[in-house]
């Protein structure tokens, strides 16, 4: 392994989603693996304006 390698690594894993079983802390696993996948800010859609869904050729 390399010096760099152990800083890519991170947890705990997930979005504070409130999650009480487990099938909710998967879900949680999985948002936060969108998220940073697709740089998304996390934030409520609610909280944003203009449209949800980002053109995926303007995605990097």
């Amino acid at each position: 392994m390399t010096e760099e390698q152990p800083a890519r690594l991170r947890s705990p894993i997930g979005l504070d989603l409130g999650a009480r079983i487990p099938e909710e802390t998967a879900i949680s696993i999985t948002a936060e693996t969108v998220d940073r996948t697709n740089q998304g800010t996390g934030l409520p859609l609610s909280h944003l304006s203009g449209p949800i869904h980002r053109d995926r050729a303007l995605v990097p």
